[in-house]
C-alpha cells in the first residue's frame, strides 16, 4: 500500500476503536441490532464467493434502481449494502446480500471479483482500491454531485482524485455530472442518463380509489407531518400520510391522534383497516407507496419542506400525480429535472396550493436513462 493508503488506515483504526463503546450501545437498539454486529464485527458476514458480479449499493431507492442489472447476472451476483432498508430490498432480489464491512476490513474482506459495480456517491476509498488490487474491474453507476454537495466535494479533492485513480469507468447522468467528475479526477465518464428513469415503477397490487380527491403526502420527515395537517382541510380530500422511515410510524400516530382532537376529522391505521375511507390515513406499512401513487391526485413530496434533500418524483410523475415539494430538493434536482410540471413551494404557501389543487397542472417525464451501455461494459469482462 501507498503512504496515503497506510495513514489513512491507521487513522480509521484510531477511529474505530475510539468508537466501539458507543457502537456496542447502539447496537443494543432494535433498529441496529443486525447491521451494527454485521458491518463493524464482521458477525454473520462472511465474505462472497470469487468472481462474482459485485454490486454495491446505499439503500433502497439504489437497489430497486439497479434490480435490471441484478437480475440480468443473478448466476453471478454479490450484493452489498449499507442501510437495513437497503438490505431487506436486496433480499427480495436474491439471498446473496451482505452489509458492507466499516473499511478496515476491506483488505482482508474482499476478494477476487470479475467487475465491482457500485451506485452513486458511494465512494469508499478501500473499497475500490482492495477491488482492483484483487482483479476486478471497477465501475461507478449513476454517478452525480448536487449543488449543495459540489463545495464539500472541491475541499477534498485531493481525495476524491485517490479514490478515482482506482475506477475504471463512471457512467454520469448528465453533462454537468461529468464535468464535475472530471474536475474531481474521474476519467473515461460517459453520459447515460438517469437509470432511476429507465426502469417504470409497477403497482404490486390495485387499490380501491376513494370517491374523493386522494392526497398522498409521502416520504415524510421530522416536522413535515404537523405541517402537512395544519395545512389540510377535509374540504381537499382524503390525506394519506406514508413517513420515510418505519420507524416513525408510532410517532406520526400519536401526532395525528392528538391533532384531530375536537376537530371533525376522521382517523384510522392503514396497518388496522386497509382502506382510504378516514380523512386522514396513517400508512404504517412499508412496499407500498408506488400502489397507492396509482389512485392518487396529488402528492406532497416529503424530504424537501426540512432540509433533507427531497425524494424521488419520478414515481408519482409516471402515475400522473400532480406535485407539490419543499424547495429543498438539492438530492434530487436531476430527477426533478427530467420533469415538467411540479410545484416547489415555501412551507407556508402549502394551505394555499391545496386550495387550489383543481388547477395544478399534470407532471410529464420528459427524459430517460438506459441500461444498455452498462450491460455492454459488464459483458467485456464476463
Amino acid at each position: 500500500m501507498s503512504l496515503f493508503s497506510i495513514f489513512y488506515y491507521l487513522l480509521l483504526s484510531v477511529i474505530y476503536i475510539l468508537a466501539i463503546p458507543y457502537l456496542i450501545f447502539k447496537a443494543k437498539g432494535s433498529k441496529y441490532k443486525k447491521a451494527i454486529p454485521a458491518k463493524f464485527f464482521l458477525k454473520n458476514n462472511s465474505r462472497f464467493k470469487e468472481n462474482g458480479v459485485w454490486f454495491h449499493s446505499c439503500s433502497m431507492g439504489e437497489t430497486k434502481a439497479i434490480k435490471p442489472l441484478i437480475d440480468n447476472y443473478k448466476e453471478f451476483a454479490n450484493i452489498s449494502v449499507i442501510t437495513n432498508t437497503g438490505f431487506d430490498e436486496a433480499l427480495s432480489i436474491t439471498s446473496n446480500v451482505r452489509y458492507l464491512p466499516f473499511e478496515i476490513f476491506l483488505p482482508f474482506w474482499i476478494n477476487k471479483q470479475k467487475v465491482l459495480v457500485v451506485m452513486e456517491a458511494e465512494l469508499w476509498y478501500m473499497l475500490f482500491l482492495f477491488a482492483k488490487k484483487k482483479g476486478a474491474k471497477t465501475f461507478l453507476i449513476n454517478a452525480r454531485i448536487s449543488d449543495k454537495s459540489y463545495k464539500s466535494y472541491k475541499m477534498f479533492s485531493f481525495f476524491y482524485r485517490k479514490i478515482f485513480k482506482n475506477i475504471d469507468k463512471v457512467f454520469a447522468q448528465s453533462d454537468i455530472d461529468k464535468k464535475r467528475l472530471e474536475q474531481l479526477g474521474a476519467t473515461n465518464v460517459e453520459v447515460i442518463g438517469n437509470i432511476k428513469l429507465a426502469q417504470l415503477p409497477k403497482v404490486k397490487q390495485i387499490l380501491k380509489k376513494p370517491e374523493a380527491t386522494l392526497i398522498t403526502a409521502a416520504s415524510t420527515h421530522e416536522n413535515e407531518e404537523l405541517l402537512i395537517l395544519k395545512s389540510y382541510k377535509k374540504t381537499h380530500g382524503k390525506l394519506v400520510i406514508v413517513p420515510r422511515h418505519p420507524e416513525r410510524f408510532e410517532k406520526v400516530h400519536l401526532l395525528i391522534n392528538e391533532y384531530i382532537k375536537n376537530k371533525d376529522l376522521t382517523y384510522h391505521r392503514y396497518s388496522q383497516k386497509d382502506d382510504f375511507e378516514s380523512d386522514i390515513i396513517l400508512v404504517d406499512k412499508m412496499g407500498i407507496l408506488n400502489d397507492i401513487y396509482a389512485i392518487s391526485d396529488v402528492v406532497i413530496l416529503g424530504g424537501a419542506f426540512e432540509k433533507i434533500g427531497g425524494h424521488n418524483p419520478v414515481e408519482p410523475a409516471f402515475f400522473k400525480c400532480k406535485i407539490i415539494s419543499g424547495k429543498n430538493i438539492f438530492n434530487q434536482k436531476s430527477l426533478f429535472d427530467c420533469i415538467k410540471n411540479y410545484y416547489l413551494i415555501q412551507n407556508d404557501e402549502l394551505e394555499e396550493y391545496l386550495d387550489n389543487i383543481k388547477n395544478l397542472e399534470i407532471p410529464v417525464l420528459t427524459k430517460a436513462g438506459s441500461f444498455e451501455p452498462i450491460f455492454k461494459e459488464i459483458n467485456k469482462w464476463l
